[in-house]
């Protein structure tokens, strides 16, 4: 079975990422190398997003694609666990472990 992209989620997911990560609409547009509008566009579910738009949206936010199509997957912790993944090697050695010790109280 084909499964499609639900791209309003991909674009509520841009979007919440680059709130996370402080930028405007025009900031992260300019990062991209469009315009602010396509960025709209893409957040409101206007136009689909293109995979090297994706990609580099992505990497501006400093986030994976599988965060952001998280919600088009079956399996959808797979999205998370890299997500996960991707914010622990921020971490230095002696915070990641203090992470995993918090983790496994949870």
């Amino acid at each position: 079975m084909i499964e499609s992209v639900d791209y309003q989620m991909l674009g509520e997911n841009i979007r919440r990422a680059r709130l996370d990560s402080n930028l405007t609409q025009e900031e992260l547009a300019e990062a991209v190398e469009c315009n602010a509008s396509h960025i709209s566009n893409i957040e409101n579910n206007y136009t689909k997003v293109s995979l090297p738009t994706l990609v580099s949206i992505s990497n501006v936010l400093e986030t994976s694609i599988d965060y952001l199509v998280r919600d088009s997957y079956n399996n959808k912790k797979t999205g998370i666990e890299s997500e996960i993944l991707l914010e622990m090697s921020k971490y230095n050695d002696r915070k990641r472990e203090e992470l995993l010790r918090i983790a496994k109280v949870l």
